[in-house]
């Protein structure tokens, strides 16, 4: 029989995506505030990979990842992302308009694998905590992530791989 143990922890990742660099950048304020200094950061890109966001955040988005010097407890990963969500909410447009002006997806990174955090079900996730789920989205294999069936067109790209294994190095020199 297995024993229960307290988990390691792992690096906090954010993905920001807005319309402009002026917005990601209040957006990593704000994050920085909560969750610590930025350790790492992506280039940004032209999010073109799914019009999804465009009725609520307009055309033209552009993303960026980043992540934190401090390593977190993974069981933190639904509280994270309510506290995002409330940042996302407090981004509102001011004119009353409905609609987000920033996206911020919080996950993790360990030596293993990326996890992101979701407030929708679907077959593939794992209630954690307080309505959020759990996903992997990437496997850490034979030296590189390799993606899933369900990972977001964005997080397979050359520019994707490369950062989260950037992010994985700097991890595991945490440990």
């Amino acid at each position: 029989m297995g024993t229960a143990d307290s988990p390691e922890p792992v690096k906090l990742m954010i993905a920001l995506m807005a319309q402009n660099k002026e917005m990601i950048a209040q957006g990593r304020i704000m994050l920085g505030t909560e969750f610590g200094d930025v350790d790492s950061e992506s280039e940004s890109y032209p999010f073109s990979f799914s019009d999804y966001y465009q009725k609520e955040m307009g055309v033209e988005l552009i993303k960026q990842f980043i992540s934190f010097k401090d390593t977190v407890n993974p069981g933190t990963l639904s509280s994270i992302k309510h506290i995002t969500n409330e940042m996302e909410m407090n981004l509102q447009r001011p004119d009353g308009q409905p609609g987000r002006r920033i996206n911020l997806d919080p996950g993790y990174i360990n030596g293993a694998q990326l996890v992101l955090a979701t407030t929708k079900n679907y077959s593939h996730r794992l209630y954690l905590d307080q309505g959020i789920y759990g996903e992997v989205t990437l496997i850490f294999r034979k030296g590189n992530f390799q993606a899933l069936p369900w990972t977001y067109p964005d997080y397979k790209t050359d520019l994707a791989y490369a950062y989260f294994k950037s992010v994985r190095q700097l991890f595991l020199t945490q440990r």
